[in-house]
C-alpha cells in the first residue's frame, strides 16, 4: 500500500493549488482526478469553457462593434455549433497541458481514477483500466466539486433538454433557447446565447435573482436584457417538463403558461459530487444538496485531518475562492502559520454584460446603520466608453460618511470584472474617497469611472468649512 502526506481528490482550483502548496512545502502529494486528464469541472465543463464560449459567441458575433455599426452586425454571418467548439478544444488543451507541467515540475503524483473511502486514512481507487489502487493518506483534502442538479420528473436528452455539462460537451446554436433557473449559471448562459441572437426565456420561481448583488445594478442589469429581447420570468413556479411530437420541449409553469423552445436549459442549482466517496467510511455526512461542512478559517472537516474546499462546501463557489481555500487548507495541514485573510473579495458574473462586486452592497450599508453616500459613472460618460462604442455599463461607489471610507464598489458592463480589482485593492486598505479624487488615472480608460464615481459621491456629501 502505498502511503503520502497529503492526497488530493479532485484537481480543480482548490485541488491544484492545495497539492501544488503542499509539494513546495517538502511532502508528498497524489492528485485523484476522475477524469482521465486533470483540471476538474472548472477546466472541463465549468468555468474555463464557460468563460471561453461567451468570449467566442461575443467575437463571432461582432457584438462589442455593434455600438457603432448597428445591431445587425456580425462578424459571421452564420454562426453554427462547430464554430463554438473550435476555441473551446484549444483552450481545453492548453490548460491541462499547464496544468500537468505544474504538476510534473512540483513532483505530483496524479492517478486517474475514482476514490472511495476504505476508513478515515484509506482510498481505494478504481483506475480508468479497471484496476484498482489502495492509498494511505495522513492527511487528506476532498476537492471533488459539484455535479449539476438532474431531477428525475425532467427527460433530459442531452440535445433538446440540456444540463450546463452538456451545453459545453457538444455546443450549438439553437433556434430558441428557455432558462430554468437565474442563478450565475442561468444567468451567463441566457446572456451568451442571447449575444448570438438567439431568443430566450429566463424563468425563475423566486420573486428576486442574485440577490448577493447590489439591486441598482441588478435593475440596470434587467432593463439591458429586456431591452434587447430577452424575455424574463420571475415568479413563476415550473409545472411540468415535457417533450412536443418534433422533440422541442414544452414547459408549463404554474397558471397555464406554456413556453415551447429548440432547447431547454436546466440550471437550477448542483450537487456535490461526493455520492461515489463513501463519506461514512471515513466518519463524515454531507446535508441535502451534497455538500460537506467546514471550519471556515481551516476548512478541517469534523475528521480533523480531512479537509474540504472548492464548491463542495457551497459558497461562494468561485474558481478564485476556491483555489485560496485549497491552499490555506493545506497550509494549515502541515502547520504552516496563515496571515488573517483579507475581509473582502471581488465576485465575477460573467454574463453579457458583465456584473462584478466587492464589499458591502447598498442594502448591506443600510441594515447596519451605516451613514454614506454613493456615487455613479456610466460608461458612456468617459471617453474611452465613447470610443468602445458602450451605450451601458455603470460603476457605482459606497462611501461612509464619517470616515469617508470605501465600502463597495459594484459594476456592471464591459471589463467589470477586471476593473474590480482597484476597488478590492483600496477596500482592503482601508483607503478614503480621497484616493479616487487626489490621483490620476490613465486616459482615455474605463478606470476613470473610478474618479467620476468618487466625484459624483463628493458632491452630494457634507463640506467641512474651512
Amino acid at each position: 500500500m502505498e502511503t503520502y502526506d497529503f492526497i488530493v481528490i479532485g484537481s480543480g482550483p482548490a485541488g491544484r493549488r492545495a497539492a501544488v502548496q503542499a509539494a513546495k512545502l517538502g511532502h508528498s502529494v497524489l492528485v485523484v482526478e476522475g477524469r482521465r486528464r486533470v483540471g476538474g469541472v472548472s477546466v472541463h465543463t465549468g468555468t474555463i469553457p464557460s468563460k471561453t464560449l461567451r468570449e467566442t459567441a461575443l467575437n463571432l458575433s461582432g457584438w462589442r462593434e455593434r455600438g457603432f455599426y448597428g445591431s445587425s452586425y456580425r462578424v459571421k454571418k452564420e454562426i453554427r455549433g462547430e464554430d463554438l467548439g473550435i476555441r473551446l478544444t484549444k483552450t481545453l488543451e492548453h490548460e491541462v497541458d499547464v496544468l500537468e507541467h505544474q504538476f510534473q515540475r512540483n513532483n505530483v503524483r496524479t492517478i486517474a481514477g475514482t476514490a472511495r473511502f476504505l476508513d478515515p486514512h484509506r482510498l481505494n481507487i478504481r483506475c480508468v483500466d479497471d484496476s484498482d489502487l489502495v492509498v494511505s493518506g495522513e492527511r487528506i483534502l476532498i476537492a471533488v466539486g459539484t455535479v449539476p442538479f438532474r431531477p428525475e420528473s425532467i427527460p433530459f436528452d442531452d440535445d433538446h433538454i440540456l444540463d450546463s455539462d452538456a451545453v459545453i460537451e457538444a455546443p450549438r446554436v439553437p433556434r430558441s433557447l428557455t432558462v430554468i433557473g437565474a442563478g450565475v449559471i442561468g444567468i451567463e448562459y441566457a446572456t451568451i446565447f442571447s449575444a448570438l441572437d438567439v431568443p430566450v426565456t429566463l424563468i425563475e420561481p423566486r420573486e428576486s435573482f442574485l440577490d448577493f448583488i447590489d439591486r441598482e445594478i441588478i435593475q440596470e442589469f434587467v432593463h439591458i436584457l429586456r431591452d434587447r429581447g430577452t424575455i424574463i420570468r420571475l415568479g413563476s413556479k415550473v409545472v411540468k417538463i415535457e417533450k412536443g411530437k418534433d422533440g422541442w420541449p414544452v414547459t408549463t409553469l404554474e397558471g397555464g403558461r406554456t413556453i415551447r423552445s429548440d432547447m431547454l436549459l436546466y440550471a437550477a442549482g448542483r450537487m456535490g459530487a461526493t455520492d461515489p466517496l463513501d463519506l461514512a467510511a471515513c466518519g463524515l455526512a454531507v446535508d441535502a444538496r451534497g455538500r460537506l461542512a467546514v471550519d471556515p478559517k481551516t476548512f478541517q472537516t469534523a475528521v480533523p485531518h480531512i479537509y474540504a474546499a472548492g464548491d463542495v462546501i457551497g459558497f461562494p463557489s468561485l474558481a478564485s475562492t476556491s483555489m485560496e481555500q485549497g491552499r490555506i487548507a493545506a497550509c494549515h495541514a502541515f502547520g504552516l502559520p496563515m496571515p488573517p485573510a483579507p475581509q473582502y473579495f471581488p465576485y465575477g458574473i460573467y454574463a453579457v454584460p458583465e456584473i462584478s462586486t466587492v464589499g458591502m452592497n447598498e442594502e448591506e450599508v443600510r441594515a447596519r446603520g451605516i451613514g454614506y453616500e454613493c456615487g455613479i459613472a456610466r460608461f458612456r460618460e468617459t471617453s474611452r466608453g465613447h470610443i468602445m462604442g458602450l451605450s451601458n455599463g455603470m460603476m457605482k461607489m459606497l462611501f461612509s460618511l464619517k470616515t469617508r471610507r470605501l465600502l463597495g464598489v459594484h459594476i456592471i458592463g464591459e471589463g467589470a470584472t477586471e476593473l474590480i480589482h482597484i476597488g478590492q485593492a483600496v477596500l482592503n486598505l482601508k483607503g478614503t474617497l480621497d484616493y479616487f479624487i487626489e490621483n490620476t488615472f490613465n486616459y482615455p480608460t474605463l478606470a476613470e469611472a473610478y474618479k467620476i464615481a468618487a466625484l459624483d459621491a463628493w458632491n452630494r456629501m457634507p463640506k467641512v468649512a474651512c
